[in-house]
């Protein structure tokens, strides 16, 4: 049954760089946030703490909240905050431009694992050059959290799974019906915000992404 969490050949993935990913918007409380993810942690790849107004205890008290709904630290990144990432020792971190460099983080933590966020070629072979683990390269299609912003695209989106040789994981305006566009451009996953945690009901919500990536990909990413 596409979505079972037991049965699914993207359950199977060696690592959290691939797959669907979901990120806080940064918009719901600790205890909001953590709850769903509670649900919904079985149908993702990775959970995303994107919390830039929290302090790093703040985040590592969330941390712990998400452990008591049941998410496996082994799903969960920090956003920039490596501190917090090695102190709560979770998967790993997401790493911005004005974050450190990932041959720092893999030199003093080589046990997390590094993601950067680029938005074009050149960041992307930077950080394949500083030995990211993986990319996060958007914002792919038009989105409310970019208005007014031009998109990059799917053909940006292809030209940096093409030209690197880490992992890409798309986000921005990602919806299950061009799952299937970015899956296809070479991505190897997609990360998700609002689609799924405001959505009235989430669960379902990360059920059709999850649906979605499955039958695009067949299960061979992992």
């Amino acid at each position: 049954m596409a979505g079972s969490c037991r049965e699914s050949p993207l359950n199977d993935m060696k690592s959290a760089a691939y797959g669907l990913h979901v990120i806080s918007t940064g918009r719901q409380s600790a205890a909001k946030f953590s709850a769903i993810c509670g649900k919904i942690h079985p149908l993702v790849t990775a959970v995303h703490i994107r919390e830039k107004q929290r302090t790093a205890s703040e985040i590592y008290e969330l941390i712990s909240l998400l452990v008591q709904q049941g998410v496996p630290k082994g799903k969960i990144i920090v956003n920039d905050r490596v501190d917090t990432a090695a102190a709560a020792k979770v998967k790993g971190v997401q790493l911005a431009y004005h974050s450190l460099g990932p041959s720092v983080v893999k030199k003093v933590f080589p046990d997390l694992l590094a993601g950067r966020s680029v938005h074009s070629l050149q960041e992307a072979e930077d950080a394949e050059t500083e030995g990211a683990d993986y990319l996060l390269f958007g914002h792919v299609f038009s989105t409310k959290s970019k208005e007014g912003v031009r998109p990059r695209g799917t053909e940006q989106l292809k030209e940096i799974t093409q030209k690197t040789r880490l992992p890409v994981i798309a986000i921005g305006g990602i919806t299950p019906e061009n799952t299937k566009q970015v899956i296809e451009a070479g991505s190897a996953g997609i990360a998700v915000m609002s689609g799924i945690l405001e959505a009235a009901d989430p669960v379902e919500a990360a059920r059709r992404y999850r649906e979605q990536l499955e039958r695009t990909s067949g299960g061979d990413r992992a």
